[in-house]
C-alpha cells in the first residue's frame, strides 16, 4: 500500500507536471497571495467571481475554491452557480467557511452553500467547523477560539453528516472524512502571525485535490505540503513579514523527495 508520504510526492509532483486550473471565488484580503501561492506550487490561478461567467469559467477548471472571507449576497450566489456547475461536470470543490460563527449572516451563507453544493472539502478552523452544526458555537472574527482537539468528534461526525471531508487546521491538522482520522504535524509559529494563513492552506488542498481522487489524502498531503513551506520559511524568516515572501519560496522550491522525507502525516 502506498504511503501518504508517498501520495504527497507523488501530488507534487503531478501538479508541477499538469499545472492545473484552479478556480477562486476568494475574499479580497487574501486573493494577491493566494494566487501568487497556486503559481510558486506549480498551479494555474484564476479569480473570478463575476456572475455571468463563473460557470463558463468553473468548466476550465481542475478544482473550484469558494472561500466567504468577505462575504455579500452577490458573491454568495455566485459561488453557489459555480458551485453547482462544477459538481455537474465532476469538478471537486473545495469551502473555506472564514468566520462563521462570527455573525449569523456569515454562519447562514456557510450552511446555504454546503446544503446546495456538492463539497468535496471543507478546510476550517475549530470553531468555524463547530459553527456548521452548533448555534452555540462563534469565533473571535476569523479567529478560533477553540482547540482541534475540542472539535474532533463533532468533526467526525459532521463528515459523515455531509458526506463530505472536513480538514480542521491549528497547530496539528485533523483531516476525516467520519470514519478516517489523519493528523498532520507540519508547520510553523509564525503561520498564525500572517492574515490569510488559513485560506492558502484552503487553496495548497485544492491543488492536490485537483491530482488526487481521494479527498482524504488530498487534504492531507496538501496541508503537509504548506506546512511544510511553513518550516522552510520559518528557518530563514524571524518576522511575519519576511516570512510571507519566504512561504512563497518554499512553496516554490520543496522537491516532492524533500515532502517525502519531510511531511509528518499520521493516523489518528
Amino acid at each position: 500500500m502506498e504511503r501518504l508520504s508517498e501520495r504527497a510526492a507523488r501530488n507534487l509532483a503531478a501538479i508541477r507536471e499538469k499545472k492545473p486550473l484552479i478556480h477562486n471565488i476568494t475574499n479580497y484580503v487574501v486573493m494577491n497571495y493566494t494566487a501568487n501561492a497556486l503559481l510558486a506550487m506549480g498551479a494555474s490561478p484564476v479569480m473570478a467571481h463575476a456572475p455571468g461567467e463563473v460557470e463558463e469559467m468553473v468548466s476550465f477548471a481542475s478544482a473550484l475554491v469558494l472561500n466567504i472571507g468577505t462575504p455579500d449576497n452577490n458573491r454568495i450566489a455566485s459561488m453557489i452557480k459555480a458551485g453547482k456547475k462544477a459538481s455537474e461536470l465532476g469538478i471537486p470543490v473545495i469551502f473555506d467557511p472564514v468566520g462563521a460563527g462570527a455573525t449569523s449572516f456569515r454562519t447562514d451563507a456557510a450552511k446555504k452553500i454546503i446544503q446546495d453544493v456538492s463539497i468535496r472539502v471543507i478546510r476550517g478552523n475549530p470553531s468555524e467547523i463547530l459553527s456548521l452544526r452548533h448555534e452555540n458555537s462563534n469565533t473571535k472574527g476569523v479567529d478560533s477560539l477553540h482547540s482541534v482537539e475540542e472539535a474532533a468528534e463533532t468533526a467526525k461526525n459532521l463528515a459523515g453528516e455531509l458526506n463530505t471531508v472536513l480538514a480542521i487546521t491549528g497547530p496539528d491538522d485533523l483531516v476525516t472524512d467520519g470514519e478516517n482520522v489523519i493528523r498532520v504535524s507540519n508547520g510553523h509559529p509564525l503561520m498564525a502571525r500572517v492574515t490569510g494563513t488559513g485560506c492558502t492552506a484552503t487553496v495548497s488542498v485544492a491543488a492536490f485535490l485537483s491530482v488526487d481522487d481521494d479527498p482524504v489524502s488530498a487534504a492531507a498531503t496538501g496541508l503537509a505540503f504548506f506546512g511544510m513551506a511553513g518550516e522552510v520559511a520559518g528557518k530563514k524568516a524571524s518576522a511575519p513579514g519576511s516570512f510571507m515572501i519566504e512561504m512563497l519560496n518554499a512553496l516554490y522550491t520543496i522537491t516532492p523527495e524533500e515532502l517525502e522525507e519531510g511531511c509528518a502525516i499520521c493516523d489518528a
